[in-house]
């Protein structure tokens, strides 16, 4: 009998094999599976997203994949409250739900709260803004990096949002944005099982480069192209279609796009891990060891 509702929080870097152990899970415990993953929100962007496939999305119910466009404002705190309210429902009639993600930031969220920034100035905002648009994301790169060399460590540095939001912070305290971070968890009327999920480093990079090529040959470059006007939306802003952009934009020719797609993949893994592995409370298992992971929840569940 379980003292209280649980969720089983799953995260790992991106074509660990998150997918296969949830829907394991889901199968096992009878529930269902919510999803962290920011890049997955989005129902238009199928293919350079990796989201499970349709057979698998029929398996067991899933939620928060496909569930927004990408022309609308979407962010941590309006995932935070949707995320919860989907959570309370599903708790009425089970006594576990499943949740994966390699968003770090999104499953912080869930698990510990969101973090109070102090109101900033609009017109900086605006100012950097208007020196993205004019100098890139490198600028806002080397901006952040200066101002604030731990968070960098831990943001993906490919996501122009995240990028300008700490600037904002930090131009306008004259403060890292990362001193403002919660110190302290916020109550959730359920507890969490954090599993980690990670595999040899030359193993881990391997898969990520057959699941580019898989992505490619799905027609990835074509899904690209046919958004390429909309390249200024922030769901697009992200590893796996800014690399196609600059191709279409001939920066470069296809074979170069691809060696990017790869890299800044294998960069994305390694920045997720990154941010995994300061979470003390993740209990750390590679894929294949499903008997050893199932057997830890169980005892989990009962103590």
């Amino acid at each position: 009998m379980l003292v209280q509702p649980t969720l089983i929080l799953i995260v790992g870097p991106t074509a660990v094999g998150k997918t296969e152990l949830c829907l394991n899970l889901a199968k096992k415990f009878k529930t269902d599976i919510v999803s962290c993953d920011s890049r997955q929100f989005y129902r238009e962007l199928e293919i350079g997203t990796a989201k499970p496939s349709p057979e698998e999305l029929a398996t067991v119910p899933h939620h928060l994949i496909n569930s927004i466009s990408i022309y609308e404002e979407y962010d941590v705190k309006q995932f935070e409250q949707d995320a919860l309210k989907i959570l309370e429902d599903l708790f009425k009639e089970k006594q576990v739900v499943i949740m994966t993600g390699g968003s770090g930031l999104f499953a912080k969220v869930i698990t510990e709260g969101l973090d109070e920034m102090p109101e900033v100035e609009p017109g900086i905002r605006a100012q950097i803004i208007q020196e993205f648009e004019e100098k890139g994301l490198a600028f806002l790169q080397e901006e952040v990096k200066k101002g604030d060399p731990i968070y960098f460590s831990e943001v993906d540095i490919q996501n122009p949002q995240r990028l300008m939001r700490a600037l904002e912070i930090i131009r306008g305290t004259g403060k890292p944005f990362s001193s403002f971070r919660k110190r302290t968890k916020t109550d959730r009327p359920f507890r969490v099982l954090k599993i980690g999920l990670n595999r040899d480093r030359e193993e881990l990079y391997q898969r990520i480069d057959a699941r580019m090529d898989q992505m490619i040959e799905a027609g990835l470059f074509e899904e690209a192209k046919k958004f390429f006007d909309q390249r200024h939306l922030n769901a697009l802003q992200t590893v796996g279609y800014q690399e196609i952009f600059g191709f279409l934009e001939g920066k470069y020719d296809r074979e170069e796009a691809i060696r990017l797609l790869k890299r800044n993949s294998r960069r994305y893994a390694k920045r997720q891990l990154t941010w995994f592995k300061k979470d003390t409370e993740i209990q750390w298992f590679n894929p294949s060891e499903l008997n050893q992971i199932m057997n830890w929840i169980d005892k989990e569940l009962v103590t």
